[in-house]
């Protein structure tokens, strides 16, 4: 079954402040697609960069510099 949410959902911090997101629930996964606004310090891939997610078990993937996609494990 998918979920898709479109609203604004505060787990992430990105997310409060992005007009747009979506989260979309796979079984027991959870894929969460937004803008990214953060601003990195660092120089990052411009194709696709990835790093540890802001909580365990979580994988952030930031495409092409501004989209960022963090896959996690489903909270019931």
């Amino acid at each position: 079954m998918t979920h898709f949410d479109l609203a604004s959902d505060n787990r992430f911090a990105v997310a409060s402040s992005s007009p747009s997101s979506l989260a979309i629930r796979l079984g027991r996964r959870e894929i969460f697609i937004c803008r990214d606004t953060y601003v990195r310090r660092y120089r990052v891939n411009p194709v696709i960069e990835c790093s540890a997610g802001i909580e365990p078990g979580h994988v952030e993937i930031l495409l092409l510099r501004r989209w960022l996609v963090v896959l996690s494990k489903a909270r019931y």
